[in-house]
């Protein structure tokens, strides 16, 4: 089962469930400010999607600005970060779409062509 963490009021978040809405694909929505995915669901995430764990990070978020992460980011340890992020669901750069073997951080239409639709 596909697991869609988003935030409602994210016109990104809303792009990509239309995307999947059309492509008739079905995924359970999970409210990443309340339910941010854990320390190690983050990690796995990490892990399949492939990327540097910078690219996590919601950059034009309040929160990340406030928090000077983009400071703090070149002194933190993985673990570090993972644990930052599991903590704070609205540092996290969303959508973050998964289903355990495939994983795809924010929307990209041509990304999402590639693995969401089979």
């Amino acid at each position: 089962m596909l697991k869609f963490y988003g935030y409602k009021k994210c016109g990104t978040c809303r792009k990509a469930e239309k995307f999947l809405q059309q492509a008739g694909i079905i995924y359970t929505f999970v409210d990443i400010t309340e339910n941010p995915p854990t320390l190690e669901e983050i990690a796995a995430i990490a892990k399949i999607a492939d990327v540097p764990l910078k690219k996590l990070f919601n950059t034009s978020g309040v929160q990340y600005r406030e928090l000077k992460i983009k400071e703090k980011l070149p002194v933190l340890s993985d673990q570090e970060i993972f644990a930052l992020l599991s903590d704070n669901g609205r540092l996290i750069k969303r959508p973050l779409v998964t289903d355990g073997a495939n994983a795809t951080i924010g929307f990209d239409e041509t990304q999402f062509c590639q693995i969401w639709r089979r």
